[in-house]
């Protein structure tokens, strides 16, 4: 969790407003709700690296140099992060890091930075790397070790920005804390859809070893309204995307930092016992497993160490009561009934027995719940499973027929 330059400022960053950014993360209560990086993006060097061969931070952007930048930063009790890339440029044509990865991880330490984003951009020929991307990023993460265990200090955090590309889901955990698993993303309802829906069919990937990076949080930016930015915090909380803040905190309006600071939603992305994401049990719109751009999946569970976490999604334009059975969530227990917590409204909701329904869900808005068992459902329901496939009396007699 913490806060990243891209969406807000792109290019247009220095030490002025990396300073202004830290403390207002103390002073908005941010730090205290968990963010504690504060990354800087593309554009803070000279376009050539030194006579010696290492990047330099641009003097007219940071005149007091990046050591006395983190110096502050770590002052206020928070966390720095940089950025780089695997080719010969970062995406905006500064130097990249490749064939000086050992170089440059060194100078980040020296600099004082906790936590790289490593770009994929300017990729060298093919006769020249013989790699694929998970090859480029090997490289980095080798001199990332090498130089921790020679210094004894703590490893850069590692997040890789590969865009999705080469399902890193399957193997970046081997090198870093966390990969990108789609295109960069932007400030409206259309691009979070798209975003959802593809990280539906990967959820699995996620732990506490490693992350599905859903990218920067657009919670404060573009046309997105209230409902929708609900909707995308919750989405990237509950898979358990990291958190990184990208919007122009001097101006945060009090319902851009209520969204980013609800407790109830980052307790479950910071739970210390489970690491998962929620996943997907009914699509809802779409037949289960089909891809959709525009209407992702509506119904998602996932565990929590105080129960279980829903989320449902309207996707649709106008209001929509959502309906699901309690057990078609894998993390419910049949023959219980469970007590209700709207993680929006902080209201407790009574009791669910076997199914619960969500009234008018906004459009684009979410309905995020915790379910904590409250024993034995009451007695001589019927039919007396809530799932009928296959139930059976002791004597023989199959109820489903």
């Amino acid at each position: 969790m913490g806060y990243n330059t891209w969406n807000a400022y792109h290019c247009d960053i220095d030490e002025g407003l990396m300073l202004q950014t830290a403390q207002l993360m103390k002073s908005l209560k941010l730090a205290d709700a968990g963010y504690t990086y504060v990354n800087i993006d593309d554009c803070y060097s000279e376009r050539s690296r030194n006579d010696d061969g290492d990047i330099v931070e641009d003097a007219t952007k940071f005149p007091s140099g990046m050591k006395a930048l983190t110096d502050e930063i770590h002052n206020l009790g928070l966390k720095a992060g940089i950025y780089s890339d695997s080719g010969w440029f970062t995406c905006q044509l500064y130097p990249g890091s490749f064939q000086n990865e050992a170089r440059d991880v060194k100078r980040f330490h020296d600099w004082g930075f906790d936590y790289l984003k490593y770009d994929n951009c300017a990729v060298p020929f093919d006769n020249i790397t013989r790699e694929n991307i998970m090859g480029r990023y090997e490289r980095v993460a080798n001199a990332i070790a090498d130089f921790s265990l020679s210094s004894g200090t703590p490893p850069l955090i590692l997040s890789m920005c590969q865009w999705g590309r080469e399902q890193g889901w399957t193997w970046a955990r081997r090198y870093g804390q966390s990969w990108r698993t789609t295109n960069d993303i932007d400030p409206n309802w259309q691009s979070i859809t798209k975003i959802l829906n593809q990280n539906s069919f990967y959820t699995w990937a996620t732990d506490f070893y490693g992350h599905n990076d859903m990218d920067i949080l657009e919670v404060g930016n573009g046309p997105l309204t209230y409902d929708e930015a609900k909707s995308h915090f919750t989405a990237w909380a509950l898979l358990k995307s990291p958190l990184l803040i990208g919007t122009h905190l001097a101006s945060a309006t009090k319902e851009t930092l209520e969204i980013l600071t609800n407790p109830e939603i980052i307790a479950i992305h910071q739970d210390s016992v489970v690491g998962t994401s929620i996943s997907p049990f009914r699509w809802g719109i779409n037949p289960d497993w089909v891809s959709n751009d525009t209407h992702p999946a509506q119904y998602w569970s996932g565990e929590s160490q105080n129960g279980t976490a829903f989320m449902l999604l309207n996707t649709l334009d106008e209001p929509a009561d959502m309906f699901f059975r309690l057990t078609e969530s894998p993390w419910i227990r049949a023959g219980r009934q469970y007590s209700v917590r709207d993680l929006w409204t902080h209201t407790d909701n009574g009791t669910a027995v076997r199914n619960f329904t969500a009234h008018a869900v906004p459009p684009h808005g979410v309905v995020a719940l915790l379910l904590q068992d409250a024993g034995n459902e009451p007695d001589d329901l019927w039919p007396p499973c809530a799932v009928l496939e296959w139930c059976m009396n002791s004597n023989g007699t199959r109820i489903d027929e």
